[in-house]
């Protein structure tokens, strides 16, 4: 009786085997499950980061313009001439002149008037992001003035290489093209970048109001790009 109710060691040894086989089983299954989770998570922050940087392109890049008829553009037209830069939604009408909203137009060109003060290094480099520069002057007529006494806005002329005078765009400099204040530029050595000084409507310089300032001088600027034909 003893030994028949006696289990051998030998009979015992496979029912362990297979008790430990099926848990390493499910160890890995729920290990790789695990693994499995972690890079769909990843994925999906990934995936809703880069939607979010997309969608934030494309609201920085939904610019509203205005448009103006080419063969009109001194007139400004009051109705449905907002356009999104994605479709130019304006009249049906041939030939179109459009600048960005806030934007002046003045012939061919618009121009962004600043409100807030920086370097030239910095003006540069903020008019090269709204896709223009800063403003390069060929006429008198395109001098650009406001009424507010004593300020100073960036144009794109500079004398960085060799103390030589250059535009953003390399228009040639010509000196009778030029509407430097009386006695400027001076201290060339130092002030190394161009600015319009504006002084008010009594100013009798409004049209010779150019004037060289040191370049880290906080100023504001005039940006230029090119108007929209459609």
């Amino acid at each position: 009786m003893n030994h028949q109710g006696r289990v051998s060691p030998g009979t015992a040894a496979p029912a362990e085997e297979r008790s430990c086989s099926w848990l390493n089983i499910w160890v890995f299954l729920t290990f790789a499950l695990a693994i499995k989770a972690a890079l769909m998570t990843i994925c999906l922050v990934a995936l809703l980061d880069g939607s979010y940087g997309q969608y934030k392109t494309l609201l920085q890049n939904s610019t509203e313009w205005y448009c103006v008829p080419s063969s009109s553009a001194d007139k400004i037209i009051k109705d449905s001439t907002f356009c999104s830069k994605a479709g130019f939604f304006c009249p049906t009408v041939e030939g179109w002149m459009c600048c960005p909203k806030g934007w002046r137009r003045f012939q061919r060109s618009c121009y962004f008037l600043s409100t807030d003060k920086m370097s030239w290094a910095e003006s540069e480099q903020n008019c090269t992001g709204m896709g223009s520069q800063l403003v390069v002057i060929n006429s008198k007529a395109e001098q650009v003035v406001t009424n507010v006494y004593e300020t100073k806005y960036y144009i794109g002329l500079s004398a960085h290489k060799n103390g030589q005078w250059q535009w953003v765009d390399q228009t040639p400099y010509e000196k009778t093209a030029t509407f430097w204040k009386p006695g400027e530029p001076n201290l060339l050595f130092a002030e190394k970048c161009a600015a319009i000084h504006v002084k008010g409507n009594m100013d009798p310089n409004t049209f010779s109001n150019w004037n060289n300032v040191l370049c880290f001088t906080n100023c504001y600027r005039i940006c230029e790009r090119a108007v929209k034909l459609l």
